[in-house]
C-alpha cells in the first residue's frame, strides 16, 4: 500500500498555488496546511482546498511529513532550516537561496542532519527537455533564449535569478561541469536589478553556453539549442516541440559532401539543403513538468534515493548565477 504524506506548502504566493492544487490532486499526498504571514492570502488558498491556514511554520511541524517552500527567495534560509532541524524532506522553489552563501548553509545543514532536500528547477521536468536526455548527447555549445514582457512579479531580484536561473540549471545539468569563465552584460531599466542580460559561459574542458534573458519583451519566447559531435537539437519550451538532426542519420549527405570539392557542390546552389537532411521530431511526453516533479520528490522521500534536482544541484545554479550577476555589474551598464 502506497503511504500518505501529510504536506505543507509554505507560502501561498503564485507557485504556492500550484503546489497546494497538486498535493490537493494527488493520490500519495494530503494537504493539511497552507502556512503565509498574510492571513487572507494563506485563508482563500487553504479554503480552495479544505485545509488549515496558519500563520507560522513553527506551528505545523508535528503535523507534516513534507512541505514545499514556495515563500520569497530572501526567506528560504530562514523557513527551511527549522524544517530541517526536525527532519522534514522539503522541496524549495527555485532558486534556492539569494546568494551562494545563505545556499551552502542550508546544504550544510541539510546534509549533517540527514534530510532531503529538492530544488524546484521544474524546467528540468519538462518533456522536452527529458526528451534531449534521452539521446544522452554531449553539449559542445548551447544556446538559450529566455524572454517575456515584464509580469510585475519578482522585481525584488534582477532577471537572471528570476527567468535565467532556468536555463542556468539545464547548462550546468547538461554538461556537467562546474569550472567556469563567465563573461555577461546586462541592463536595469525599470529598477536597481537588470533586466535584460546575455551571459557567455565557457567551461574548463571548452563547451560554451551562450544565455540570453529579458523581461522586457513584447513577446515570450522559451528555447533552446544544443551543439554536440554527433547531434543537433533544437527544443521550445513553451510549444513543447522540438527536433534533432543526428550525425548517424546523415552519414549518405556527409559522404556526397566529402566526395565532392568545394567547386563541384557550388553546382548543387539550386537545391533545397533542407530536403536533403534527415531531421527528425523529438518524442515528447505531454506530462505537467510540476506534477511530475513533486512525484519525482515524493519518490526519492518514499524509497531513500538522492532527488533528481539536488541540494547541492540548487547551489551550483546559485553560485553561477551569482557569477553572471557580478559580470553584469562589472560592466557598469546602466538605463538612461
Amino acid at each position: 500500500m502506497t503511504q500518505t504524506y501529510r504536506a505543507a506548502v509554505i507560502g501561498a504566493g503564485r507557485m504556492g498555488r500550484h503546489h497546494a492544487r497538486l498535493y490537493h490532486q494527488m493520490t500519495e499526498t494530503q494537504l493539511v496546511a497552507v502556512v503565509d504571514t498574510d492571513a487572507t492570502k494563506a485563508g482563500s488558498l487553504a479554503a480552495e482546498y479544505g485545509c488549515p491556514a496558519v500563520a507560522r511554520v513553527e506551528d505545523v511541524l508535528d503535523r507534516i511529513d513534507v512541505a514545499t517552500i514556495a515563500v520569497p527567495t530572501v526567506f528560504h534560509e530562514e523557513v527551511a532550516l527549522p524544517l530541517i532541524d526536525r527532519g522534514i524532506p522539503l522541496l524549495i522553489e527555485k532558486p534556492m537561496a539569494p546568494d551562494s552563501a545563505a545556499a551552502r548553509r542550508m546544504c550544510e545543514r541539510a546534509e549533517a542532519r540527514g534530510v532531503l532536500i529538492q530544488i524546484g528547477h521544474s524546467e528540468r521536468f519538462n518533456p522536452v527537455v527529458v526528451a534531449i536526455q534521452r539521446m544522452e548527447v554531449r553539449p559542445r555549445f548551447i544556446e538559450t533564449h529566455r524572454i517575456s514582457p515584464f509580469t510585475f512579479r519578482s522585481a525584488d531580484i534582477g532577471v537572471v535569478f528570476d527567468m535565467m536561473i532556468h536555463d542556468i540549471d539545464i547548462v550546468l545539468h547538461l554538461v556537467k561541469e562546474r569550472t567556469y569563465t563567465v563573461d555577461a552584460v546586462g541592463v536595469a531599466v525599470l529598477g536597481p536589478h537588470e533586466d535584460i542580460a546575455n551571459a557567455r559561459v565557457t567551461f574548463a574542458s571548452g563547451a560554451t553556453a551562450n544565455l540570453t534573458a529579458s523581461r522586457l519583451a513584447l513577446k515570450t519566447e522559451r528555447k533552446i539549442r544544443v551543439f554536440s559531435p554527433d547531434a543537433y537539437l533544437s527544443v521550445d519550451y513553451g510549444k513543447k516541440t522540438g527536433i534533432a538532426v543526428k550525425k548517424d542519420a546523415n552519414l549518405d549527405l556527409l559522404r556526397m559532401a566529402r566526395e565532392k570539392n568545394f567547386k563541384d557542390l557550388s553546382e548543387m546552389q539550386h537545391v533545397d539543403f533542407g530536403s536533403l537532411v534527415n531531421v527528425e521530431p523529438l518524442v515528447i511526453d505531454d506530462v505537467e513538468p510540476l506534477r511530475a516533479e513533486i512525484t519525482a520528490f515524493l519518490k526519492s522521500v518514499r524509497e531513500g534515493t538522492p532527488p533528481p534536482v539536488s541540494a547541492t544541484d540548487g547551489l551550483a545554479a546559485v553560485e553561477l548565477a551569482e557569477a553572471i550577476v557580478a559580470s553584469v555589474q562589472s560592466h557598469g551598464w546602466k538605463a538612461e
